[in-house]
């Protein structure tokens, strides 16, 4: 056989695979569509019997409409919660949030801050809030700073009810003096 058939058949499959890696690298460079729908500038309140509870502002939600029913806030959240007479009672801000509606939970991420109406402020990397028990918690390091310098406490974790009223912390250091008005909060072992 000729070297010429060698080279002409070497170069039919050269090209021949030069397309084929071609087709591949489209197909593998080719995104799965992502099932969500993204709203910028969100403002939500949450009412009950026409008073209003909670009011949520975010720059971006990604909702995902999908059997996991999902709302994302990949660029941060505030929450504002509100007693009965309107005032508001605490906010929780963070730089990332995420509702998982069929779980009932949501977890609150990176630069989570809690300030109470008092004006005590709590700090954490992570705030997980379980809406079938009524508790917040979390697994990471957290510190409660109190107003008027009562204390400061910090814990390896922590669980509490809705209000921060009681709370039980583990591995929890620091000094706390209760005020003569108010015995907030209540800590467990």
């Amino acid at each position: 056989m000729p070297l010429s058939v060698f080279y002409a058949v070497g170069a039919l499959l050269f090209f021949s695979c030069e397309n084929d890696l071609k087709e591949v690298d489209r197909i593998a460079n080719i995104k799965a569509e992502e099932n969500v729908n993204i709203s910028k500038h969100v403002n939500v309140i949450y009412s009950d019997s026409a008073v209003v509870k909670a009011e949520l502002t975010g720059p971006e939600l990604r909702e995902y409409p999908d059997s996991t029913g999902k709302f994302e806030f990949r660029k941060g959240v505030l929450v504002r919660f509100f007693d009965v007479n309107g005032k508001e009672a605490q906010r929780i801000k963070s730089d990332y949030a995420v509702q998982r509606n069929n779980e009932g939970i949501t977890e609150f991420r990176k630069n989570v801050v809690v300030n109470m109406a008092d004006g005590s402020i709590i700090k954490t990397e992570e705030l997980f809030f379980d809406e079938k028990k009524k508790i917040y918690y979390n697994t990471v390091p957290i510190t409660f700073d109190f107003k008027d310098e009562r204390g400061s406490l910090q814990a390896t974790s922590f669980i509490s009810d809705t209000d921060f009223k009681k709370i039980d912390g583990q591995n929890m250091s620091g000094y706390y003096i209760p005020s003569s008005q108010n015995q907030f909060p209540m800590f467990g072992n």
